[in-house]
């Protein structure tokens, strides 16, 4: 089988006769039909039904043709790029943490996306184990891994496992961010203790590499605070914070534009503010795209700014 075959087939299904195809095509009836006969053998299936009053198609046949439609089109726009110079579509994917400097990267690289040419632009909030596995399956070209710096051994060892580059973008420290109604937003010097009558707002899926998740939660959580709510997105973790006054969340630097929308407090306490990296990941092997490379510039740019 080979795109000579796809072709000879879409071209029957669509004239429903094999003299008009065959005329299409610029080729002989008998060839065509030996061309179809072949396939078909190969394939160990029926495309059309010969009819006195003309071709159809057998349902095995229209599931190959629907196949045989799309590889023909990706052939065609192949052949379009490569051929005619016609500019090849941009594209760009991302596995990120939730955090309030990256999104805002992510905004200012979208001012860069040519809208002349056509683009598919991905951006996935997401943990630290998700963001590995969607790199290494290559359904993203990168990611930002989010880790406590003393789990910097295990992500290293597995980094160096999977065959990743891992390049440090920044290392900070939480602040708390409550809001301006909390009690919490009027208190100087706080320390974890402090934290026990309130609730944390808290990621609900951490990870670290070859550690049980009950252990990663011991170490993500505040030591002093059982009460808990566990979101995975991002504006709702800020609602929440914004009208239940009693809740708290641990957070990277917030720019300050955030704090004015939800009516918030950035706190940086006395003690207990744990330490953390961020690291940007690709395959081993990857070559950065002029998009890619882009965005790194943004991120950095928004690093200096709001970390």
């Amino acid at each position: 089988m080979n795109i000579l075959h796809l072709k000879y087939a879409v071209e029957i299904a669509n004239t429903r006769s094999i003299s008009k195809a065959a005329e299409n095509l610029y080729m002989g009836q008998p060839n065509l039909s030996r061309a179809i006969k072949e396939l078909e053998e190969n394939l160990g299936i029926t495309i059309f039904n010969r009819t006195p009053k003309g071709i159809t198609v057998t349902p095995d046949g229209e599931e190959f043709l629907q196949y045989a439609k799309k590889i023909i089109s990706q052939v065609d726009e192949m052949e379009q790029i490569y051929l005619t110079g016609k500019t090849q579509k941009q594209r760009f994917s991302i596995c990120v943490p939730r955090a309030s400097y990256i999104s805002e990267a992510f905004a200012e690289f979208s001012k860069h996306i040519d809208t002349a040419y056509p683009a598919d632009i991905f951006y996935k909030e997401t943990n630290s184990m998700r963001a590995i596995n969607n790199v290494l399956k290559e359904e993203y070209n990168l990611g930002i891994v989010r880790y406590q710096e003393s789990f910097d051994k295990y992500f290293n060892d597995l980094f160096a496992e999977k065959k990743l580059t891992a390049e440090t973008i920044t290392e900070f420290s939480y602040v708390l961010l409550v809001s301006e109604k909390s009690p919490l937003a009027k208190m100087q010097g706080i320390t974890l203790k402090d934290l026990e009558p309130f609730i944390e707002i808290s990621h609900a899926d951490p990870y670290v590499p070859s550690l049980p998740l009950i252990d990663v939660k011991k170490a993500e959580l505040s030591e002093h605070v059982n009460k808990h709510i566990f979101v995975f997105e991002r504006a709702t973790q800020f609602s929440l914070l914004e009208q239940v006054p009693n809740t708290f969340m641990w957070v990277s630097p917030v720019p300050e534009e955030l704090f004015k929308k939800y009516h918030l407090v950035e706190l940086r306490p006395k003690t207990g503010a744990k330490a953390y990296k961020d690291v940007l990941i690709y395959r081993n092997g990857y070559r950065l795209s002029k998009l890619d490379n882009q965005f790194i510039t943004d991120l950095c740019f928004a690093k200096r700014k709001y970390v």
